[in-house]
């Protein structure tokens, strides 16, 4: 018998969101795991919202950043696009709005941590960005996205190489050791957190990196280390 839990109501998310949701069904299934429904397939769980969500995401992240960056060409927009709309990404802000206490489960998801729960985080925001299109309408869920994806838009993502993989590439040209990644600090309210974070590679100096969130920081870490050792250069 498969065990349900859930740490917090629904009532709470909608109050955190500034949403309420007129098919309470459907704001259920949203948020439902498949793990909930013993004989397995999707129809009570959130998966076929997820895949509305994913595209109505990025309908709306296309549509912004069509307008943000009227001289970029296609292929630095799908950059973007790629960056913005990532397992990554949605799961962070999954993470921002804490819709891992609001999943409704029949397992043990809980002791799950980080990477092993990342895609979930990730497919709750989609099924959650459906949900609110269905219901309240394709403007509704637009203001959604917007203001949980805003910041992130506005930090115009660069179109280069990712700065960590492009830091992980250039310390192994210096040694075996990895660049290793550390929080020094978070500030700000749970709802706009600001983490501070110090890359260190050996015989390097270290630098750091601030960001909403932790990734972030490393990124804005990483690209501290490759300017100032001049692996990137300003245009």
């Amino acid at each position: 018998m498969a065990r349900l839990t859930r740490e917090k109501p629904l009532e709470a998310l909608e109050e955190r969101i500034g949403i309420r949701f007129r098919d309470k069904a459907r704001f259920e299934r949203a948020l439902t795991h498949s793990s909930l429904k013993s004989g397995g397939g999707g129809e009570a769980s959130y998966e076929r919202l997820e895949f509305l969500g994913d595209r109505v995401l990025g309908l709306v992240v296309a549509e912004k950043l069509f307008a943000l960056f009227p001289k970029a060409d296609e292929g630095e927009l799908s950059l973007r696009l790629n960056a913005l709309v990532s397992a990554e990404a949605c799961a962070e802000i999954a993470d921002e709005i804490g819709l891992f206490d609001f999943v409704r489960q029949g397992g043990d998801l809980k002791k799950l941590r980080g990477e092993r729960t990342r895609n979930i985080r990730a497919d709750l925001v989609e099924s959650l960005i459906a949900a609110i299109y269905l219901g309240e309408g394709l403007d509704t869920a637009r203001d959604f996205i917007e203001r949980h994806w805003g910041g992130r838009l506005d930090e115009a993502v660069s179109a280069r190489r990712d700065a960590k993989t492009a830091l992980q590439e250039w310390a192994h040209q210096k040694g075996p050791t990895p660049p290793r990644y550390e929080v020094i600090e978070r500030t700000g309210p749970d709802h706009e957190p600001v983490f501070t974070v110090r890359v260190v590679i050996p015989d390097v100096e270290p630098a750091q990196g601030q960001g909403r969130s932790k990734r972030l920081a490393e990124q804005s870490a990483a690209e501290s280390v490759l300017r100032r050792e001049a692996v990137w250069k300003d245009d």
